[in-house]
């Protein structure tokens, strides 16, 4: 993001007007535009409000910008001779479309962790960097120098890649399945959209977790799909639950989350893993199972992956290197019938010809390294370290005042707060208090809860995140 040099001669206020003339006259900032407000401006380029109103002052006096009470400050409809007749309304474009924008509250999150550095990040699931098999990949391409083609992939992922997920699937997880049941994607997500897209249609009910990651994900309302909720206990969905659903709104699909459930931490107990599975194969209902965290395990034994125990091929496996290795590779992976497989495959070739041969040849490499396994060892230890300091953190800052149950994996602790709160009041008191984190309500649930993620930050960063979390609270009970 674009901001002021302090070192140069001409005044702040004069280089936010020349950026913003710039902007406009480029085409960035189109007619109706809408720009922060003069207090969130300041925030974001770290200056005085008074530096922002000067700026704004002088824009709206050439013409540029025109404010209006309530509706705020925006690129003027006419500039330097041109009409709106001669600009697309790209304000009405960007409110259509049949993909939704992302929930409001996440776009603040993503948009304060990429502006201030400074900020404690509790909110991210991503690794620390820290956490990254950096030198691993750095000696990995010292001894194979890099020698494949260069041209496009096949849809469906490298060959390669494909064969050595197969022998990773089964060793780490128990389930057993060939190259050609594999879809490569560039991460989960990407997985969830292709299946979505599709193999459903606008008007159909799918059962979900509640609360659940895939209610911070508006794909499943861009593509039309009815969400029908499966409550989250301390094990797991009830299995019974899938029944009534069924009856009641004919679901033609179930997403599931059972290691490790984002954001719960709670895992699907070995009893309701079979039920589920038999009610799924009765009434013929998919489930895509999304295993992001299970080798993410405290536990001297992962649960095993629905995928291993299912006899009836009701259930696609979705898993990707991002919570365990490296989210910028982007690759994941999707196991499903040929078929399914072979369908998806050709709604990719139409997104994207197929993933880059380079991160693709990389993650073959680095899965099928012997030092793989001990990445994996030392990411669980740290993570557990993590862990327990934001736990103890908790008890030290907020005694009593936040409930939590102890995940054996994953990257998360899901909180209940003691007292009345306002997410979107909390997530600003917790921004100018120096940490970032999300709302539960974000994930479906009422407001009370909030997720506090020990991946990102690093070891000595989480009691200080505590510590403003704890200043944010004191805030909302101050008010």
């Amino acid at each position: 993001m674009w901001k002021p040099d302090r070192n140069a001669k001409i005044p702040i206020y004069r280089q936010i007007v020349e950026h913003l003339e710039r902007r406009i006259a480029f085409g960035e900032l189109p007619p109706g535009s809408q720009l922060p407000s003069e207090r969130r401006m300041a925030e974001q380029l770290d200056i005085n409000r008074s530096t922002v109103i000067q700026a704004y002052e002088e824009l709206r006096a050439s013409g540029l910008l025109e404010s209006t009470v309530g509706r705020g400050t925006s690129v003027s409809r006419t500039k330097w001779g041109l009409t709106p007749s001669q600009t697309p309304n790209w304000h009405h474009y960007t409110e259509g479309g049949a993909f939704l924008p992302n929930l409001p509250l996440m776009r603040r999150i993503r948009e304060v962790t990429r502006q201030d550095d400074q900020l404690i990040d509790l909110a991210s699931g991503e690794l620390s960097d820290d956490l990254f098999p950096n030198r691993l990949i750095q000696d990995l391409l010292k001894e194979q120098p890099f020698e494949e083609h260069l041209g496009y992939e096949l849809p469906q992922g490298h060959a390669g890649l494909r064969g050595t997920l197969s022998l990773f699937l089964e060793r780490q997880h128990g389930i057993r399945t060939t190259g050609s049941s594999i879809l490569v994607t560039s991460g989960s997500q990407q997985s969830l959209y292709l299946i979505t897209q599709c193999l459903l249609s606008p008007g159909d009910a799918v059962a979900i977790e509640d609360p659940s990651y895939s209610y911070s994900l508006p794909m499943f309302q861009s593509a039309g799909l009815r969400i029908c909720r499966l409550p989250v206990h301390k094990d797991g969905i009830e299995p019974g639950d899938i029944i009534q659903l069924y009856r009641e709104h004919r679901i033609r699909m179930i997403f599931l989350n059972p290691n490790y459930q984002n954001p719960t931490g709670s895992v699907l107990s070995m009893a309701k893993r079979k039920r589920l599975l038999e009610i799924a194969a009765e009434y013929r209902i998919p489930v895509v199972e999304d295993d992001p965290f299970s080798l993410t395990t405290m536990q001297p034994e992962p649960p095993q992956p629905l995928k291993s125990l299912d006899q009836d091929g009701i259930v696609m496996y979705i898993g990707s290197l991002s919570k365990i290795a490296a989210s910028g590779l982007r690759i994941g992976w999707l196991v499903a019938p040929q078929s399914v497989v072979a369908r998806l495959a050709d709604a990719r070739q139409q997104m994207d010809f197929g993933l880059s041969i380079v991160s693709e040849w990389l993650a073959e490499r680095l899965m099928s390294s012997e030092r793989f396994d001990d990445h994996i060892m030392n990411l669980q230890l740290s993570l557990q370290l993590k862990r327990d300091q934001m736990a103890e953190s908790l008890h030290k800052h907020l005694p009593g005042e936040v409930l939590f149950d102890l995940p054996q994996g994953g990257l998360n602790l899901w909180c209940k707060i003691n007292h009345k709160i306002n997410d979107s009041r909390l997530l600003e008191d917790g921004i100018r208090s120096g940490v970032v984190f999300v709302p539960g309500s974000v994930y479906g649930s009422e407001e009370g809860y909030i997720r506090l993620s020990y991946a990102r930050p690093l070891l000595k960063e989480i009691d200080p995140g505590i510590m403003a979390l704890a200043q944010a609270l004191r805030m909302q009970n101050a008010r």
